[in-house]
This record gives structure tokens, C-alpha cells and sequence, in this order.
């Protein structure tokens, strides 16, 4: 049951962030859309010096919005269909921010769940999970925005990270 790292490259995410580096597993099982649109973004550098916008501690740090940075805006991409699962939001659990309560507005953002949150389950679309970095999600400032933001300095596919890196 237990998965490696880096066990699946083409559907890993590497985020590099100011208080280190943040591995997620994408669950292309569970929302095939969504984490295409993670790579697609990741690939054409959206997400690269994006701020971790609202981090509540206890509950999530939510970043992803590469056009205002602020929360109010999304990728120059169509919204995407909810993909609602079983899979529990619990610690480490990734999953994708919306507007308002529509199920069908999810574009850009992502959220990292620092603690369970049963009251989310079947209403947001779980796009992944943390396998490694949690440490680092946890050392992130919090705020509704922090006053300093934490950032994401460059997300990669974790295929494409592997090329170039073996100087």
C-alpha cells in the first residue's frame, strides 16, 4: 500500500518553495482532469513565484492563483468539471479550491491540508497527496494572507525535473 516517491514520475509534482521542497503524488485515478491541468500549468511555469495566499492553521494552505496572486483569479484555461471521490480529505491530502459553491469552477488553485477535514469530503475535488515535504508544509506562514507570503518558486512534473538535473 505504501508508494514510493518517486514511483510515478509523469504524474509527481515537485514544488519548490521558499521553506524548502514539497513532493505530491498526482491521483489521476480519481481526477484524471484536474491533474492534467496541475502538469499543463506546471509545464508552462504558472505556477512558478506564486504565493501560498490563505494558510489557516489546522486546516489548509491554499496557493495556485498565478494570475492575481491573491485568490481571486485562475489560469487562462477553461474551469473543470468536479471530480468528486471517496477519498477523505486528511492530512497531506491536496485538493482543488473553487468559486464560491459551484462544483464546476475549479481552474487553478490547490489547497494541502494540514488536518483532517471530514466536512470537506465529496464536496472538493482531491487532486493528490503529499509523499514527501510535510515538514515543509507545516513551517509555512499562516495568514488570510500571511504578511510575508511563502511561494512557490518553480513547480515541475517530476519527469521533467529529471532532465537537466543529472550535470
Amino acid at each position: 500500500m505504501a508508494q514510493a516517491k518517486h514511483d510515478d514520475p509523469e504524474n509527481t509534482l515537485i514544488l519548490e518553495t521558499t521553506p524548502g521542497t514539497i513532493v505530491i503524488k498526482l491521483r489521476t485515478d480519481v481526477a484524471p482532469g484536474h491533474a492534467e491541468r496541475l502538469k499543463q500549468l506546471a509545464r508552462e511555469k504558472f505556477y512558478d513565484d506564486v504565493p501560498f495566499h490563505r494558510v489557516i492553521d489546522g486546516f489548509m494552505a491554499q496557493t495556485g492563483d498565478g494570475q492575481h496572486g491573491n485568490g481571486t483569479g485562475g489560469s487562462p484555461h477553461p474551469d473543470l468539471k468536479a471530480e468528486f471521490s471517496k477519498v477523505p480529505f486528511k492530512r497531506g491530502i491536496v485538493g482543488m479550491a473553487r468559486k464560491g459553491h459551484s462544483n464546476d469552477s475549479a481552474n487553478s488553485q490547490f489547497f494541502i491540508m494540514f488536518d483532517d477535514g471530514s466536512f470537506l469530503n465529496g464536496q472538493y475535488t482531491v487532486i493528490g497527496e503529499v509523499v514527501g515535504g510535510m515538514d515543509v508544509v507545516d513551517k509555512l506562514k499562516r495568514g488570510e494572507p500571511p504578511s510575508n507570503p511563502d511561494r512557490i518558486v518553480r513547480m515541475q512534473v517530476a519527469a521533467d525535473a529529471k532532465q537537466g538535473t543529472d550535470a
